[in-house]
């Protein structure tokens, strides 16, 4: 499968029969660089893990200029219909939803889920990880934001996760340390990829903690430079 990296957790998924934005937080993102217009092109879906601004993102205003359905989890896709969206498919932890060229399943996450105006946030449905699958590539499984849990074994069994994007950045996640022993002792994936991170002054700024957790295990580590586009 083709991925980019646009910065934190967003990224662009291209498959044999769709295009898909994961957490499109461009606008505001002091990390992004690139046009939005020409990210957006040919976007059939949009898959947005949780209800925090910097993971729903432009997902409204990319969904209503390409017509992308948004899967999500159900009280943020209802959030979102009551803000005009017209195409999403909802759901919940635990299920899966078949949109043909590839399959989703909302997995757990550690974290918490609001949005809101002037600081006051209301809950909007459960932080999830989302795990895709589509014929002859990788299962991947982009979690979100979340911090380590043993129960990451059970789910990399189940749904026998090969890639998997992981946040690192600390203090709203897991760090790089903790994320590096997620996936060697629980995930066990062929490709670990870090997320969320050198965005903020908040986060940590570099993949450097994790890269040197992964060392000497059979995860290997891919650390892509924003806006280029790579294979897993």
């Amino acid at each position: 499968m083709k991925l980019t990296w646009y910065g934190h957790a967003a990224f662009r998924l291209e498959i044999e029969g769709a295009t898909v934005l994961i957490d499109p937080f461009f606008t505001g993102n002091p990390a992004f660089e690139g046009d939005v217009a020409a990210i957006s092109k040919g976007v059939s879906h949009i898959v947005v893990t949780h209800g925090h601004g910097d993971h729903v993102g432009d997902t409204l205003a990319i969904a209503e200029s390409t017509g992308a359905t948004v899967v999500t989890n159900y009280d943020l896709a209802m959030h979102l219909a009551s803000q005009g969206l017209k195409s999403f498919q909802p759901m919940n932890t635990g299920g899966t939803v078949d949109l043909g060229p590839f399959s989703v399943t909302l997995v757990r996450a550690d974290h918490s889920a609001g949005m809101g105006e002037g600081g006051v946030n209301v809950p909007v449905g459960s932080a999830n990880g989302v795990i895709i699958k589509a014929k002859g590539e990788k299962t991947l499984w982009h979690m979100g934001d979340t911090d380590i849990f043993s129960d990451m074994e059970l789910l990399s069994e189940i749904h026998g996760v090969e890639a998997c994007i992981c946040p690192i950045g600390d203090r709203f996640t897991m760090g790089g340390k903790v994320a590096a022993l997620a996936m060697t002792r629980f995930v066990k994936p062929k490709v670990a990829i870090p997320s969320h991170y050198a965005t903020f002054a908040l986060l940590d700024q570099n993949a450097d903690t994790f890269v040197a957790g992964l060392k000497g295990s059979s995860v290997e580590a891919v650390v892509p430079k924003k806006g280029e586009a790579f294979t897993v």
